[in-house]
Formats: C-alpha cells, sequence, structure tokens
C-alpha cells in the first residue's frame, strides 16, 4: 500500500458520518516538508435523482474539517515524522465533473459536455441522477430551447462554466461558495 492509500483510507474512515466526503489526497515534496492536500465536499444522501441545487461547504465546515483532518494525522505514523503543511480545500469550479456525485453537486449550473461521437454541448444541469443527467440546452439561431439527457457514459468530459450573471430570473447558487474554500495548517511532529 502506498503512503497516499494509506492517508486517503485514514482519513476517509475518520470524515464518514461527518457530512464531509473525502475526493481527493495527495502528499507532495516541498522541500524539508511535505504538503497534504486534502479536498473534501458535502456528503450527499444516497441514490436518486438531484434536481434542487446543493449547498457547498461553509468556511466553518471547512474548518471543523481540518481540525479532524490534523488530529487524526497527529495521532497516527502514516506520514512518519517529517513535517508537513496540511491544505484542506473543497473543489474549485474549474475541477473537472468526473463522477455522478460531482454532477449531482452542480445542479442548477452552466456546464459544457464533450459528448463522444458529437459536438460539445452547453446547457445548464436541471437533474443528474445515478447514470445520466438532463441540460436545457438555450435556444440559438433556428433550434429552439430543449432539455436533453446525456448518460453519463458518453462524455468524455464535463466542465463547470464560470458565471459573472445569469439571463434568467432562476437565482444562481452563489458562486463564491463554489469557489475553493481552504484552509492551511504547518504541522510539526
Amino acid at each position: 500500500m502506498t503512503r497516499d492509500t494509506a492517508v486517503h483510507e485514514l482519513l476517509a474512515s475518520a470524515l464518514e458520518g461527518s457530512g464531509v466526503v473525502l475526493e481527493e489526497v495527495v502528499v507532495t515534496p516541498a522541500g524539508r516538508r511535505r504538503v497534504v492536500r486534502v479536498v473534501v465536499d458535502r456528503e450527499l444522501e444516497a441514490g436518486g435523482d438531484v434536481t434542487e441545487p446543493v449547498d457547498s461547504l461553509s468556511l466553518d465546515e471547512i474548518a471543523d474539517t481540518t481540525r479532524a483532518v490534523s488530529d487524526v494525522l497527529d495521532d497516527s505514523d502514516v506520514l512518519g515524522e517529517q513535517p508537513y503543511t496540511l491544505e484542506v480545500t473543497s473543489p474549485g469550479v474549474s475541477r473537472p465533473l468526473t463522477m455522478p456525485r460531482h454532477f449531482q453537486r452542480n445542479v442548477g449550473r452552466l456546464v459544457t459536455l464533450d459528448v463522444r461521437d458529437g459536438a460539445p454541448v452547453t446547457g445548464r444541469i436541471v437533474r443528474a441522477g445515478l447514470d445520466d443527467l438532463t441540460l436545457t440546452i438555450p435556444a440559438v439561431k433556428k433550434t429552439p430551447a430543449r432539455d436533453e439527457t446525456f448518460p453519463y457514459a458518453v462524455l468524455d468530459r464535463a466542465e463547470v462554466q464560470v458565471e459573472f450573471s445569469r439571463k434568467d430570473d432562476t437565482p444562481p447558487a452563489a458562486a463564491a461558495d463554489h469557489d475553493d474554500a481552504d484552509a492551511s495548517v504547518d504541522k510539526e511532529n
């Protein structure tokens, strides 16, 4: 088992039941110390379709998670004796959507999908399930606005588009809520 895998398993079990899910752990050398970057997000209720926007983690929730992760790492010898800097963050809008839960967390947002054997499609996620998602695609020239469903299996790439203002009446999920919220802690062992 690699060190990154061991850290991931330790932190995933420590965060279980906290309402936060571990997305990624990366441990990189930085001179005499290491940087432990932990990406977390809000845990979604199991299964089913999501049709309403999901709140992003608040700075207080990130701070609580940082304390919990720090305590678990301090009590464990998984990182050895070398000092490290701990960074706990949430996924930003620039992070590609690769799993159903990523799409579910971004209901209400504008996304661009690279569809296998097709042209890229940009639209707003109105529903995201376990196997597929539905976009509302705006009218273009002579093509009327429409809802279209895409199975995840036909998507090569998907990413959220940054919006500074919206032209419809639907209130956007707060852009600041989904940008990287993070906390850093230097740890000397």
